[in-house]
């Protein structure tokens, strides 16, 4: 019941109060299943390009974090093919960050963070983060082209 009265009250700020290029919404009528869209950030590689994730609401939730992944490929050194996000909010401790005071809207902000700002030294892409730390132009010409393709309107 705690889960259920906190999602629609989140779900009700991120619809009327959204964070700056960033909406959420339900996924048909299953409250557990979200969707979102992140724009790129300005002066980013990923200017421009509009990123669908999936969120999946725990049982646990909030005591335990969604799950959050890209649906949109993006070429990044801390999102892997299938979409995952290595982010340590987006884990329980001792390894990860998550705390039930954190929301979705606060996941969110965190990732369209960590699209501006990659983590190279905790990647998930061990090829792209070298590339990213070692050559960035060629990175930052990667990351455009695969905005370009997969999330251009």
């Amino acid at each position: 019941m705690q889960r259920t009265s906190r999602l629609k009250r989140e779900l009700s700020l991120l619809a009327t109060e959204p964070p700056p290029g960033i909406t959420c919404w339900q996924s048909q009528d299953q409250l557990d299943e979200l969707r979102a869209q992140i724009l790129g950030g300005a002066d980013t590689p990923y200017e421009k390009g509009i990123f669908d994730l999936e969120i999946v609401v725990p049982e646990r939730y909030p005591f335990e974090p969604p799950k959050i992944r890209f649906l949109t490929p993006i070429y990044h050194p801390n999102i892997d093919s299938a979409g995952r996000i290595c982010l340590d909010v987006l884990k329980l401790p001792p390894k990860g960050a998550w705390r039930p005071s954190l929301n979705i809207s606060t996941l969110l902000t965190s990732i369209q963070l960590l699209m501006a700002e990659p983590n190279p030294d905790d990647p998930l892409m061990a090829d792209i983060s070298s590339e990213y730390k070692y050559n960035q132009q060629l990175f930052l010409l990667h990351a455009q082209e695969w905005t370009q393709k997969f999330a251009g309107q």
